[in-house]
């Protein structure tokens, strides 16, 4: 397995560089401290030029080749971390309670500072690498942020390419595949209004915790009997908000929770059909029930040409029969999306190895990854501009 031995030698540097960013975790575009570790990182490294605020607080850090011409590829990182307790015990373990990195931001946005120290010392590629470093991807669209702010136009990025690591996944391992591989992600908000009145006399009340049961029962229907079988569709309703006490039956109610899909068409019948059903159940019960269906990150697509190079490049750092080309689609969401519509490129799997899932409070990246992630991004960007 060919790492770069360049690579290997930083190891302990990058490693170090992860554990600190996972004692000092912060959350969505609040990542100032982050922020500013990575750009002090990048002019250390010597990169042509180190951009902040992108984004709101997003870095962007550039790399000649030491040829001219080329493409202009970007290589890109999140930095967010997530509002969860840690419960892992580490010497490094998160140091601002109530906050964690249990997605492995901090191994990715690691991996691309160990990436841009390698290239800034190289420079072996004809073109530019733009590395971006990513905010807010747990909610916050901070991928959306970026584009909507000139992120591809201002530096000329040609194509782009984001990599997440995948627990469970073998260490080692890469998984990618063209097309749809994660889903887009909509949230639902279900206000209901009933008549309130005392427990001992259901009769002259509208009792909206039955009128909400009979909604989450009756919305499990869309996906089991409206949306085909061999198209993949997630409705989850993760809260139930009603009443006070014991013995009043409640006036109001919320519901919320995600819709997710991996086609336009099945996200457009999913919206419609929840509305349908939502409406149609309170009003079966004489309450009335309003659905606020807010769209969120749209699926992750690949480009076909993209995909086939970096598996390609994947499989030069691994060996080709450990670069899964087929790799199952994910109902999780990423706004690497956003990324992709703007400009051609691909995201790829990392495997993790044997861990707790991502957004777990026992989770952590494994430093093992490293030398497989930051080998695949150097040799992605040497390859893709070789001139």
């Amino acid at each position: 397995m060919p790492i770069v031995n360049r690579i290997s030698d930083l190891h302990p540097e990058i490693t170090q560089w992860r554990r600190h960013l996972h004692a000092h975790p912060e959350l969505l575009f609040e990542v100032h401290r982050t922020a500013a570790f990575v750009a002090e990182k990048l002019t250390v490294f010597g990169c042509d030029e180190v951009v902040g605020g992108i984004g709101r607080t997003g870095v962007v850090g550039v790399i000649r080749g030491n040829r001219p011409g080329g493409k202009v590829i970007g290589l890109r990182a999140d930095m967010d971390a997530l509002p969860i307790e840690e419960a892992t015990a580490l010497a490094y373990q998160s140091t601002v309670p109530g906050q964690m990195h249990a997605c492995g931001h901090d191994g990715h946005t690691a991996m691309l500072l160990g990436a841009a120290k390698y290239l800034a010392e190289t420079r072996n590629f004809a073109g530019t690498a733009v590395l971006v470093f990513q905010p807010a991807e747990e909610g916050g669209g901070g991928g959306a942020a970026m584009v909507a702010d000139g992120l591809m136009e201002r530096f000329g990025i040609d194509e782009i390419y984001g990599m997440h690591n995948y627990p469970n996944l073998p260490l080692g391992q890469f998984g990618l595949r063209a097309g749809a591989i994660m889903a887009s992600a909509d949230t639902l908000t279900i206000d209901i209004e009933g008549v309130g009145g005392h427990a001992a006399r259901p009769h002259l009340s509208v009792d909206t915790v039955l009128v909400g049961a009979q909604i989450i029962n009756q919305i499990q229907s869309i996906v089991a009997r409206n949306v085909d079988p061999l198209k993949a569709a997630v409705v989850s309703i993760c809260t139930f908000h009603a009443g006070t006490t014991d013995n009043v039956i409640p006036q109001t109610a919320q519901l919320r929770g995600t819709a997710r899909s991996l086609t336009a068409e099945v996200r457009d019948l999913l919206e419609r059909r929840l509305h349908e059903v939502v409406e149609g159940t309170a009003q079966l019960y004489g309450a009335k029930a309003l659905l606020t269906y807010k769209r969120g990150y749209p699926v992750l697509r690949n480009h076909d040409p993209q995909t086939a190079f970096a598996a390609e490049v994947a499989g030069e750092i691994v060996g080709n029969e450990r670069v899964d080309i087929d790799f199952p689609p994910v109902m999780g969401a990423e706004d690497f999306a956003y990324m992709l519509e703007a400009r051609p490129g691909a995201f790829i799997f990392v495997g993790n190895g044997p861990s707790a899932g991502l957004h777990h409070p026992a989770y952590d990246f494994n430093d093992g990854v490293i030398a497989y992630g930051t080998s695949y991004w150097v040799r992605l960007a040497e390859k893709a501009m070789a001139g």
